[in-house]
């Protein structure tokens, strides 16, 4: 077991003392994003050059897994943490502002989050922007009106998306990285939702004003593309795969339970527990095989810009958020009345809520949609091994 899993573990540990009263009180998972500091985790991934450990997107992965296994809303807040510090290594590398940010958020361990979603007609739509970026000098204003920020209000710092200037088209996005003490939130819709509960994704009017030496170099399609979007999928599905793991695991011990009780008889659940320990196969399966294919297309920029390398990450995510509402219905059929109920060793409730989260984070419907157009110009890839 690597040193990361191992204090993914005890963070995981913190969490699930936590997971069921984060979740009935709608507050964010103070504890266990503590214990993610402590361990160090929040600067995993950032490299060692910059006071990181350098850890592979495989390790990454692991870790949302396992944490996501005892609380959803901490794995996510890990997970959307870790998507905002990926844009920072692919894209900022050769900046000297951000370089030295990465190098605060491993000395500080600071929780980073973003705003790329917006009021105005925008919404999830996060290829275009209202808000436009306006320069003075050396210095930047920009202020955002509706956006959906997680966690918004305990992030210590923020990365932003806007129109590159005020007369730029909405689809011309640049993203900048303010910290805590150069922003301002301004609550317009607090968090009550069905589930992911925790991690306060709160709807905030945004005003910042910062260096210009803050804004990422690459242009934020060139960010979304190339590291954001793919990551993003990945990760997530990381965490629906925690969750699924979790709710299978109850279910498996209600069965056994059962078995127990009655020695001379094969529970009735037995058959449903073996069908959706197939499909969180599949789930890992297809999430190990992305993580190859994004290490792999980090070589080769051409792959990573490809319609076919976009409609496999897309297509990844599909999966995921599908498979892992099916394993956790099927751990409430086995587990029944058991699984049902919030006050037993085998409910699964909140982990079908958190589930029902992933076809609509970066809808399904609006994914299927941009698919379809990538393949009337792109022939389906029919090998059985890459």
């Amino acid at each position: 077991m690597s040193s990361l899993v191992a204090r993914a573990q005890l963070v995981a540990a913190v969490a699930s003392q936590y997971s069921d009263q984060v979740d009935k009180e709608g507050r964010f998972p103070t504890e266990a994003v503590r214990a993610m500091k402590e361990a160090r985790l929040l600067s995993a991934y950032i490299p060692r050059e910059f006071g990181g450990e350098g850890a592979s997107l495989a390790e990454i992965a692991e870790v949302c897994s396992v944490i996501s296994q005892s609380c959803s809303s901490a794995g996510m807040t890990f997970a959307m943490h870790q998507i905002k510090v990926s844009s920072l290594i692919s894209h900022g590398c050769e900046a000297d502002w951000h370089r030295d940010f990465m190098r605060r958020v491993s000395a500080e361990q600071l929780l980073v989050a973003s705003a790329t979603t917006e009021g105005g007609g925008i919404g999830g739509n996060l290829r275009n922007s209202v808000c436009a970026v306006e320069r003075d000098g050396d210095r930047f204003r920009l202020a955002k009106e509706g956006t959906c920020i997680s966690y918004g209000a305990d992030a210590d710092a923020i990365l932003i998306t806007a129109r590159r200037a005020p007369d730029a088209p909405a689809s011309d996005q640049v993203m900048a990285v303010v910290t805590k003490d150069q922003y301002k939130l301004e609550l317009t819709n607090k968090w009550d939702a069905l589930g992911m509960r925790g991690t306060c994704s709160d709807n905030f009017n945004f005003s910042c004003e910062g260096s210009v030496e803050q804004i990422l170099p690459s242009d934020f399609g060139e960010i979304a593309a190339k590291s954001m979007l793919a990551i993003c999928h990945i990760l997530w599905s990381a965490i629906w795969y925690g969750i699924a793991t979790n709710a299978l695991s109850r279910a498996q011990s209600f069965v056994r339970a059962e078995a127990r009780r009655m020695p001379n008889q094969t529970p009735p659940g037995a058959l449903r527990v073996a069908e959706a320990a197939s499909l969180l196969q599949l789930m890992r399966s297809n999430t190990s095989a992305a993580i190859t294919r994004f290490q792999l297309a980090q070589q080769d920029t051409d792959d990573l810009g490809s319609v076919g390398f976009i409609v496999a990450m897309n297509n990844v995510k599909i999966g995921a958020s599908r498979m892992a509402i099916d394993v956790i219905n099927q751990a409430l059929m086995i587990t029944g009345i058991n699984g049902y109920r919030n006050n037993t060793p085998y409910s699964v409730g909140r982990h079908l809520r958190d589930a029902l989260s992933a076809p609509i984070m970066i809808s399904n419907d609006r994914i299927f949609g941009n698919v379809s157009n990538l393949l009337l110009m792109h022939r389906l890839d029919h090998k059985l091994v890459a």
